[in-house]
């Protein structure tokens, strides 16, 4: 009941702040109506170039026909190489990530553009979804085994991923056909917190916590039934309604922020200012890094990732009954 009060609460306040968000869809001849049969992604972008070429391949091969893409003002080929794919939308917009609410408004005005009462993937360009059986069990058996459990959304918490030994020679740049994994292999197999909110399932730790003390939220939930119930207003840690927000964490995203150019990206930040409390973490992070030179993630608890097997066997991810095709 506390939990539905707070829903309606919420729901109440953003109605008030709900306003028109222009967006352009930079396709020639505009945005492609989705179908019945397909699933989408919606992704928020800047600057992740290195990053597309493994993204697109990952989530193609779980079984997502349309990539929507909303590309924060990129300058490094990013737009470019994805207007140039035949599976993506690309979109801009004259608001900057910060001033659409991190991004929420855009997702929201995307959502509402390409239709309701669907299931969409809701991830960043350097979020890479895991679930149990990943490998073998497409997205389309995944929600099917949610619906089978009564679910709406998945949980799924952000691994930071990061490589042993000085993060200088952790070289992605696109050009190969590795997998970022294969080059941040690492994460923490040890020291988080998960507590259980009025609105949401909430989980702190990893890396970032352990070497900058930054208790950043991890808790987010990528694969989402959209209907006109669902908002992001609040925030993405804790979509509406909340009630929701409480199912299995049956998935991890795999999250790479940290190759060889992290210095250059943690400066950007900084100076770019669109991440929240005016990139605070990344202040943290860069004056760790003026007063080091380098930073080394690797500790007693690094694990070294092999697959979605080893990550519930972990107990990070609670198994999925999937049903025969």
């Amino acid at each position: 009941m506390v939990t539905r009060y707070e829903s309606l609460k919420l729901a109440a306040r953003e109605r008030k702040r709900k306003r028109t968000i222009e967006m352009s869809c930079l396709n020639a001849g505009g945005a492609r109506p989705l179908g019945q049969d397909d699933i989408p992604v919606v992704v928020n972008t800047h600057n992740d170039l290195k990053l597309m070429p493994s993204f697109l391949a990952h989530y193609r091969r779980l079984g997502v026909s349309r990539f929507i893409c909303i590309d924060d003002v990129s300058s490094d080929g990013t737009r470019e190489y994805l207007s140039s794919q035949p599976d993506v939308d690309v979109w801009s917009s004259p608001l900057r990530y910060r001033d659409a609410r991190r991004g929420r408004e855009w997702r929201q005005a995307l959502f509402e553009r390409y239709g309701k009462d669907r299931w969409y993937l809701n991830v960043d360009s350097d979020e890479f979804l895991i679930y149990d059986d990943c490998e073998r069990q497409p997205l389309r058996n995944l929600i099917r085994a949610l619906e089978t459990r009564g679910e709406k959304r998945l949980a799924a918490p952000m691994l930071d991923m990061y490589p042993v030994g000085p993060l200088g020679s952790a070289t992605l740049d696109g050009t190969d056909a590795r997998m970022p994994w294969e080059i941040a292999d690492h994460f923490d197999g040890a020291g988080y917190e998960i507590t259980y909110t009025k609105r949401a399932i909430s989980i702190t730790g990893g890396p970032r916590k352990r070497k900058f003390a930054h208790v950043l939220e991890l808790m987010k939930y990528p694969l989402i039934f959209w209907d006109k119930e669902c908002n992001l207003g609040v925030s993405i840690h804790q979509p509406l309604p909340c009630e929701r927000n409480f199912p299995a964490i049956s998935g991890v995203l795999l999250h790479f922020k940290f190759f060889s150019d992290y210095k250059e990206k943690i400066e950007h930040a900084v100076t770019d200012g669109q991440y929240f409390d005016g990139a605070a973490a990344y202040r943290k992070m860069l004056d760790d890094l003026q007063k080091s030179g380098e930073f080394d993630f690797q500790s007693p608890d690094s694990v070294r990732f092999s697959g979605s097997k080893q990550l519930r066997e972990l107990g990070f991810i609670a198994p999925i009954s999937f049903t025969s095709n």
